[in-house]
């Protein structure tokens, strides 16, 4: 949906307010009007006259009746809320999950033949992508070092058409110096996508830092409440116009209900995610100071790896972050997380509730290593937390817990 007014408020008036337009929230001729745009549940729109039917085909925007996968006000809202989010989006498309929005821009930019560079940390669904759907269409991908400008810049042939960016990587955290790999891509033509997940919009505003598809998995802090799955891209207008041409001749379509629940969950992203960062950086605090752990893959903490970056680009960030044991075994990480009452064991993250993950990402490196420079090659072992609403110090409480079941499966081992 292309932005409308508001452009001068800040990000958190703009999340209650935004999307939220007298047409889609009341009746027209009547007054009056409620909060939430209404759940429209429709495949098939119906036109006045054949006049207005003749026109449908020529007029494709939101905001304007077609066909239900064109969505209707309670998808319009949505996206015009995301588009408004995003410091210059004209425009931003939704898609079934996450994933679908990376699969859906990656095609849109890519044609058999061409190049794609892909971060060495980035989501595994991505890199399988690469593996599969794009290698069956012709494209093939290169791997980079995240944190490596120089290589970087060198990897660019005459075929690179895109590059993909994650930032902080969502295992291993690190953070890319987004401007300056985008100043190289844009000076050779290459289009830059960033699965900008991590902060979402409210924390990196990614395409005035230099990308020019920012994606998300609305699935994760949008949603907030682990009940949905949704993704979103938004770009400036030659690429929006792409990107829905693109998602309409693959039948891409959110189901009204799924955006609503979104809607929903976007009113207090701001504040969900003030709270889990701050218990974030709190328990990063803790478990840095613990003789069982190695390594603590937090960006926002003072003197961690890609904090000078996150200092200097980010407005925000999550509760996402890993850390890594000193030494012991699989099993033993395996018998911590087990331990834990309060952390439940699962994919995705941003919800409300904290989660805890291994993390094993020597078989996901192409063009880098685990563990990474510096680190003890015994240190492989690590465990990814999402941290959700929960007491800081209930949570830090169950991963002491946690870390003394670590003790006890090294002792008997």
């Amino acid at each position: 949906m292309t932005k409308s007014s508001g452009d001068d408020l800040q990000p958190a008036t703009k999340l209650v307010a935004a999307g939220r337009r007298p047409e889609w929230t009341g009746t027209p001729g009547q007054p009056g009007s409620v909060v939430n745009p209404a759940v429209w549940r429709a495949s098939t729109h119906l036109y006045p006259d054949m006049a207005a039917h003749k026109a449908g085909p020529r007029t494709n925007e939101d905001g304007r009746f077609f066909y239900g996968r064109r969505g209707a006000p309670t998808q319009w809202a949505l996206a015009e809320a995301l588009t408004q989010l995003e410091p210059g989006a004209h425009g931003t498309m939704l898609y079934p999950s996450g994933v679908a929005a990376i699969a859906a821009a990656l095609i849109t930019v890519l044609r058999p033949g061409d190049v794609l560079l892909m971060t060495d940390n980035a989501y595994e669904p991505s890199r399988a992508m690469a593996r599969g759907l794009l290698a069956d269409m012709g494209v093939e991908t290169r791997w980079f070092d995240p944190l490596d400008i120089a290589a970087f810049d060198a990897a660019i042939c005459e075929r690179t058409r895109a590059v993909l960016l994650e930032t902080p990587g969502s295992l291993t955290l690190e953070v890319q110096d987004v401007p300056a790999l985008s100043a190289i891509a844009k000076a050779r033509g290459v289009t830059v996508l960033l699965d900008n997940t991590w902060a979402s919009a409210l924390g990196f505003p990614a395409l005035t830092r230099g990308a020019d598809i920012a994606i998300m998995s609305l699935t994760k802090h949008v949603g907030g409440h682990s009940d949905l799955m949704m993704g979103s891209a938004s770009a400036s207008a030659d690429l929006y116009a792409r990107l829905r041409r693109t998602a309409q001749q693959l039948g891409h379509v959110v189901s009204p209900d799924d955006a609503a629940l979104a809607l929903r969950g976007l009113r207090t992203m701001g504040l969900r995610l003030a709270q889990e960062t701050a218990s974030a950086l709190a328990i990063a605090q803790w478990l840095e100071a613990r003789p069982e752990v190695s390594h603590v893959l937090c960006p926002m903490l003072p003197g961690s790896p890609g904090h000078a970056i996150w200092t200097r680009d980010f407005t925000g960030g999550c509760g996402l972050f890993s850390f890594v044991m000193n030494g012991g075994s699989a099993d033993a990480r395996d018998a911590l997380i087990d331990a834990l009452t309060l952390f439940g064991i699962g994919y995705s993250w941003g919800g409300f509730e904290s989660l805890a993950t291994p993390v094993d990402p020597a078989a996901l490196r192409t063009a880098t290593r685990w563990p990474l420079p510096g680190m003890n090659p015994a240190d492989r072992f690590g465990v990814r937390l999402s941290i959700g609403l929960e007491d800081t110090g209930d949570l830090i409480a169950d991963l002491d817990g946690g870390l003394a079941a670590w003790r006890a499966a090294g002792a008997s081992a």
